[in-house]
């Protein structure tokens, strides 16, 4: 968990429970397929973390960085 979560609330898009199948019913044996709205969404969530990872990155790398040579 990163520090932030604990004072950030979640984005309102993360999780949507009308969608939300996963928990299998009573006789259901088979695991049920992903429809294309699905898997675009997946794809699209992917994307946004992949672009939240290089954002952090980023911060990172300038926190961390050795101090710039002073100009004389």
């Amino acid at each position: 968990m990163i520090l932030n979560e604990l004072y950030q609330r979640d984005p309102e898009a993360y999780q949507d429970i009308n969608q939300d199948n996963s928990q299998p019913e009573m006789g259901q044996l088979r695991k049920t397929r992903l429809t294309l709205r699905q898997i675009s969404k997946l794809r699209q969530m992917n994307d946004l973390r992949k672009l939240e990872f290089s954002n952090k990155l980023k911060l990172i790398k300038t926190q961390y960085s050795p101090p710039a040579e002073p100009v004389m």
